[in-house]
């Protein structure tokens, strides 16, 4: 606080060393007055101000930049501990699920009714799919779990997502603020182009030689080949209602541009479907 105190009082003399300057610039040209020296003098005193200034404009950048990652992180930590009550909570259920399997024999005395009746009941767990994925609870990376979390719990129902994670250790020299703008955008796509026919979204998370990989895939159809070459040009899109569309993918890729990361996308032709893959490193 005493380091900020400093900084703040040592800003106002800059601005008010700068009006002084300027005035006294402005009176000894009228005057007649302004010599060499003195010009010199109030160059290194303006060149002195010049640096203040920039140490401020630093400062403040690192500051906005501070806020906006801990904005993100208090958004992003809430659904995180939601995962983890609701994982706590399903291998509650799994527990009771399995002390009701392994009781079953004190009412079924048939071996052969016995082994169809855990059978039928361990295929109706199975196929209850929920939506939470312990993976992302072991990742390094918590506000990108946190985020990843409630956009697969904020997804419409129909959709399955299937979520593997390779490495637990995420690492990315991109900031947070932008690391969720590029997965998030691509996450919405897919989740967008998924109907009640194709509802499968299948994600990757990996991270190798200090960059973090994701890539995201699900089913199309009737994609051409040229509608992907333009996939990242500005204004583009594939949506009825061109308004508001056709920047995300764009403003993605410049974000992962600017870090020395970039997004390709893949195309694979399937019997009676299509498959579109987004990967992204970085």
């Amino acid at each position: 606080m005493a380091e900020f105190g400093r900084k703040f009082l040592y800003r106002i003399f800059c601005v008010l060393a700068l009006i002084v300057s300027i005035y006294l610039i402005v009176d000894l040209a009228l005057s007649k007055t302004l010599d060499v020296k003195v010009m010199l003098l109030f160059g290194i005193l303006i060149a002195v101000i010049t640096l203040g200034f920039f140490d401020w404009f630093q400062n403040y950048i690192f500051y906005v930049h501070q806020e906006r990652e801990l904005k993100i992180y208090k958004h992003y930590i809430k659904p995180l501990e939601e995962l983890t009550k609701d994982i706590r909570a399903k291998q509650h259920e799994f527990d009771n699920h399995m002390n009701a399997i392994l009781n079953m024999h004190v009412v079924i005395d048939n071996y052969d009714e016995l082994v169809k009746a855990q059978s039928a009941y361990a295929k109706e767990i199975y196929e209850v799919k929920g939506r939470s994925n312990p993976a992302l609870l072991r990742i390094s990376d918590k506000i990108l779990a946190g985020f990843l979390y409630s956009k697969i719990i904020s997804a419409p129902p129909y959709i399955e997502v299937d979520i593997q994670v390779l490495n637990q250790h995420i690492i990315s020299s991109v900031s947070e603020h932008s690391l969720v703008e590029i997965i998030g955008t691509l996450v919405d796509n897919a989740f967008e182009a998924c109907t009640k026919e194709f509802h499968d979204v299948d994600m990757v998370l990996d991270a190798t030689e200090d960059k973090l990989i994701f890539a995201i895939k699900n089913k199309v159809k009737d994609l051409t080949m040229g509608e992907i070459s333009l996939f990242f040009e500005k204004g583009f899109t594939t949506k009825k209602n061109k308004e508001g569309h056709g920047l995300g993918l764009y403003q993605a890729k410049q974000i992962a541009q600017q870090y020395g990361g970039n997004i390709t996308v893949e195309l694979q032709e399937c019997e009676g479907y299509q498959e579109i893959c987004f990967r992204v490193e970085i």
